[in-house]
């Protein structure tokens, strides 16, 4: 049945849509932390949906409050006030910490980035752009052209002219050898001189964890000092927290907060874990850069009910059983249980992150040089144990990508470090 099903995916679906696994999986159902496939093998899951299943599968909570709006009305459009909408919108400019926050909903963190990309530059009337170095900010036209990661940009084509800074990853590149402090003055230095050969930027887009690069990130107040600069010449920051808000990174609620000394960003934007599987994405500004196009604008299906009430009775479940505490509690027991095995792994070059949020970089024993073919075979041989996990990775980096839904447990952490370990030990 799987080699049907695969047979009519690639004969109908695009060939750029990647799967994973030598025999793809088709996953028929979950619960907790844990799914199913159609041959009934069952799975811990580490990646939960690309960091989407945020909460758990099949969430109680979640699932009643979808099944009742869907018996009331499942869609209207912006064009008609929608009460969940409001209410989601107030409880996440309360918690974005940005000041007169204004809240617009889209359909996915690519949607959501290219909305905040349109209002930088119709804000600041300026086309240029400040990205990351192995960033990835979704595929759409405009996201495609500041991603800063090959792997993920098809063209280089784009209606943004994007300039690429250094920082984002913090052991490779010319200034991995600095010490923290040297290391973030060494960036706001190059940012200066960057700045110095072109007109004023839009804006700053940047994900404090990069999630699609491997979760790596650069010390705690870079993008702070970086803000400095930035502000004094007007250019808006846009923090990306697709991947790393809600708790995830545990020690904050959002990973603006670990840059939070010169106050929060200007705009934000969010999506995958909000929604648990719903397709809610968006993008909170302060009001003057939200209010500042001139033409009319809708969404059909950004803020519809049934998404709505889905991002409701998640929030509220994230934060009555202080998931941001258990993905700080739990991901710090995981990440040093992973860290012990990794130093008897020569494959393992580090292992990085923080919360839930862990990324294992490998390569070829001794070197530096990205080992993809090993990454591969680590991801299979944990399918194999049991546990689903993702990878990815930037310029010549190869990272096997550890993201469990935020309710997981300590003995559910053990079980998948265990298959893990034993995944790594296979490497020949």
């Amino acid at each position: 049945m799987t080699n049907d099903l695969l047979g009519r995916h690639r004969a109908v679906l695009p060939d750029w849509l990647a799967l994973y696994y030598e025999e793809p999986l088709e996953l028929t159902h979950g619960e907790g932390r844990h799914v199913w496939d159609a041959q009934g093998n069952r799975y811990l899951d580490f990646f939960g949906g690309i960091l989407t299943t945020m909460t758990a599968h099949a969430l109680p909570e979640v699932t009643k409050a979808v099944s009742e709006q869907a018996g009331r009305i499942i869609h209207s459009s912006t064009l008609y006030l929608n009460r969940p909408m409001v209410e989601l919108a107030e409880r996440i400019a309360q918690l974005s910490g940005i000041p007169d926050a204004r809240v617009f909903f889209t359909t996915s963190g690519t949607e959501a980035n290219d909305t905040a990309l349109l209002l930088a530059t119709a804000y600041r009337r300026s086309n240029t752009v400040l990205a990351m170095r192995n960033s990835y900010h979704g595929r759409s036209f405009s996201a495609v052209g500041i991603t800063g990661n090959s792997g993920w940009s098809p063209t280089s084509l784009s209606p943004l002219q994007t300039l690429y800074v250094h920082g984002g990853v913090r052991t490779r590149g010319p200034f991995a050898s600095l010490s923290d402090e040297a290391y973030i003055a060494a960036c706001v230095e190059d940012l200066k001189d960057l700045l110095g050969h072109t007109r004023a930027p839009a804006a700053l887009i940047a994900e404090p964890v990069q999630g699609v690069g491997g979760f790596t990130a650069p010390p705690d107040g870079l993008y702070a000092a970086f803000r400095e600069v930035l502000h004094e010449r007007g250019i808006l920051w846009i923090a990306d927290e697709v991947q790393t808000g809600w708790g995830r990174t545990g020690e904050h609620f959002w990973g603006w907060q670990a840059h939070g000394r010169n106050g929060p960003p200007d705009i934000m934007t969010f999506a995958k874990g909000i929604g648990n599987g719903m397709s809610i994405g968006g993008v909170v500004a302060r009001s003057a850069i939200m209010n500042c196009l001139d033409s009319n604008s809708i969404s059909t299906f950004g803020g519809t009910q049934i998404t709505m009430a889905a991002g409701l009775a998640n929030l509220n479940y994230l934060l009555e059983h202080d998931l941001q505490g258990n993905a700080r509690r739990v991901g710090g027991l995981l990440i040093e249980r992973l860290r012990a095995v990794a130093a008897q792994v020569p494959a393992v070059r580090e292992v990085r992150g923080r919360g839930l949020m862990i990324g294992i970089e490998i390569t070829k024993p001794g070197t530096d040089e990205a080992d993809p073919q090993t990454a591969a075979a680590v991801l299979e041989a944990a399918r194999e144990g049991g546990l689903l996990i993702g990878k990815g990775g930037g310029h010549n980096t190869s990272s096997l990508r550890v993201a469990p839904p935020l309710s997981l447990n300590v003995a559910e952490a053990e079980e998948g470090a265990a298959i893990l370990e034993n995944a790594l030990r296979s490497i020949p």
